[in-house]
Formats: structure tokens, sequence, C-alpha cells
């Protein structure tokens, strides 16, 4: 994969939380939540353990949950026994590319898409409280831009002993483009936005400049980090 990431702290917060995951096929990103230090801490351990259980490892579905199990754990642990990171936790989404597929792990409200043949799927669901009213056919997606409980997660890594990750494997076909994001990104930029950023930039980095300066230009009200990987070979089989 041909890969470039991008994080900012946005406008408003006084620091950025998020955690980029780039290293040896293993792509993605961790949204921490828990306060400043707190935040930070989840995100951050969470890459790092994450990177440390899959290296070496042949990607498939078991390693990926042996890792995000010892992230939550370790999460924990530190949460309780030191009161400044109480309550931290944090979101989770990566793919770790295979030779003829990728296998996806994700946690919370983070997002994976793919831009195949000149459109965009999110293929992840987010594990939040908007997302299951939604899924209930609740509210509306118009209400569900604005509902006040749309940062309220229901599924993050480290908050609680035991955590459940979605955890599945997607084709992989040469040219595909893997947008896996923060919430900063789409809270900002709505999907038929991106869709058409991906659609006529000249290039990943091209198109990774245009979505941060547009996440920035409508408020920039979270930090924003995201990482794009094209696919630039497949296995023959």
């Amino acid at each position: 994969m041909r890969v470039c990431q991008r994080t900012h702290q946005g406008l408003v917060r006084s620091s950025n939380q998020d955690s980029l995951l780039v290293d040896q096929g293993v792509y993605g990103v961790a949204d921490g939540m828990g306060g400043h230090k707190g935040g930070e801490t989840a995100s951050r351990v969470a890459v790092q353990v994450i990177k440390n259980a899959l290296r070496g490892k042949k990607p498939e579905g078991r390693a990926l949950e042996v890792g995000v199990e010892a992230a939550n754990r370790r999460i924990f642990d530190m949460a309780r026994h030191d009161s400044a990171l109480s309550g931290m936790g944090t979101t989770l989404t990566f793919l770790w590319e295979a030779e003829e597929n990728v296998h996806l792990c994700h946690v919370g409200d983070s997002r994976a898409y793919l831009w195949r043949g000149g459109e965009l799927k999110q293929i992840t669901d987010d594990h939040s409280l908007v997302a299951e009213l939604l899924r209930s056919n609740m509210i509306s997606p118009e209400a569900a831009r604005t509902h006040p409980y749309r940062n309220v997660i229901t599924r993050a890594v480290g908050v609680d002993p035991v955590v459940t990750a979605d955890i599945f494997t997607h084709s992989k076909q040469e040219g595909d483009l893997w947008l896996i994001c923060s919430d900063g990104l789409t809270n900002m930029v709505p999907d038929e936005t991106i869709e058409s950023i991906l659609k006529d930039a000249e290039n990943e980095d091209t198109a990774a400049d245009e979505l941060l300066a547009l996440a920035l230009e409508r408020g920039g009200t979270d930090n924003i980090s995201f990482v794009l990987c094209r696919v630039t070979e497949v296995a023959a089989v």
C-alpha cells in the first residue's frame, strides 16, 4: 500500500488526543477520551500495544482479537492504579494488510471507508448512541447530524474489563483507497464531500491536504486524524 497520514490538534482543543497507527502493514487511528492526560495516554498506549502484539505475525483475525484484548487490559489497569487517568479510554480503528485481502478491527466511532470504483462506502459501524438510534430508525440522518448526544460512544478500549471489537476481512483490489479517520474529520466533512475530494484529487497527498484544510475551515472543533491507504498491488491467486 501507498500510505499518507495527517493529524492536527484542530482549532478548539487544547491538545491532540489522537494517535496514528502506521507500522509495517498496520494502519489506523485511535481517538482518546478521558481528559487531557487520560485521552492522550489511552490512544498512545493502545497504538503501542497493538504494534507490539502484531509485529512479526501473519495477518489474521485471532491475532487482532488478542492485540485488542491486550490493549484493553493495559489501559484499564493503568486507569485503576492512577486516579489522574480514571475513566480514560480510546476508539481504535485500523486495517492489517495481507496479500489478497485486508483485516479490519474496529471499536468506537472512528471509521474505515473504502473508495472503490468511484464510490465511497463506510465499512465500519459506529459504536455510538446516535448510530444505534439510526439503525433502529428512531431518528433520521438529518437529526443525527445535530443530535445533542452524537458524541456519546457505546464501546471503547480500556473503559471496561473486557471489550468486544468488530473484526472482519475485506477483499483487496488494485486501486482501492482506504480512509481510516477519527470523528474530527467526519463531523466536519460529510461523506459526499469526502467522496468528491477522493475522486477529483490528483493523488493521496493532495486529497489528504484538501480533507484536512476543509475540516479546519469548517471549524476544526476536534482533533483531526486520518490515514489514506492506496492498494498498489494484489497477490495473484
